[in-house]
């Protein structure tokens, strides 16, 4: 594969096992104080966050060939996507309400607040802006030439237990736990208004930060941290950093 040229920049084409969920992630959190960068090697994606992180690791992070900085997609695109999901939905009642939503500021949580009592649009709209990322990632990709691979597994003893399913019991039994936290964090976010839900985030960004300052810091080569912090993505399921997206007159100005 290095053989093989990028496209359009005469680079040879790398191989990364890319993190999908993370790169996500990374993609459609456009805080400005937020910054994430792409391992080239192990395809993990590290995250600082500025007042909390460390300025002298930020500033190895950058200049460190081994990681990539991620631009993420902008709220005005992000807002585009809501607009185009608008007409995608098929009850008159909940289109008026989602279009009311998104004028003016504070567009991005009112929509996902209306959102919130329909599941079936949610979970329509979770797939439609994980799609349009989808091609957002996979243009930033082939600009970098970056070719997404498979992640590695560790290949296994056909007489192991573990066998049947590639997993340890006990990383089975911990997954279970992981996946049991998950879903109590994505209820109790279910119940809670905007301002509480802006305090999760801002402590969840905190917990991630820390932990991958201290993965940085006890590791004297950069290029061994991968990113850590990525693994423990907490699934708030949430929408970008709000903008302050034009009026309904100035739309219709535009238009």
């Amino acid at each position: 594969m290095e053989s093989e040229q990028g496209r359009g920049n005469n680079l040879p084409v790398r191989d990364v096992p890319i993190d999908w969920e993370s790169l996500e992630d990374a993609f459609e959190n456009n805080a400005p104080e937020v910054h994430s960068y792409l391992h080239l090697v192990s395809g993990e994606v590290l995250r600082v966050v500025d007042g909390i992180a460390d300025p002298e690791m930020h500033a190895r992070i950058a200049s460190d060939a081994a990681y990539l900085r991620i631009e993420p997609v902008s709220s005005r695109e992000q807002y585009r996507w809501m607009e185009r999901f608008i007409p995608m939905v098929d009850e008159p009642v909940l289109r008026g309400q989602l279009s009311q939503a998104i004028d003016g500021k504070g567009a991005f949580r009112r929509f996902k607040d209306v959102l919130i009592g329909f599941t079936t649009e949610r979970e329509r709209w979770f797939a439609f802006r994980s799609e349009r990322l989808r091609v957002f990632m996979e243009a930033w990709l082939a600009a970098h030439a970056l070719h997404a691979v498979p992640r590695p597994t560790f290949p296994q003893d056909a007489s192991s237990p573990r066998a049947s399913t590639g997993i340890a019991p006990e990383a089975l039994t911990r997954r279970k736990g992981v996946d049991a936290l998950r879903q109590q964090l994505r209820e109790v976010v279910e119940g809670l208004g905007s301002r509480d839900l802006e305090k999760v985030i801002a402590f969840a960004e905190f917990v991630k930060a820390r932990r991958a300052a201290r993965g940085f810091a006890v590791r004297p080569d950069a290029q061994a941290s991968a990113g850590e912090e990525a693994s423990d993505k907490a699934s708030t399921e949430e929408p970008p950093t709000d903008i302050d997206p034009p009026s309904s007159q100035q739309r219709t100005a535009a238009r």
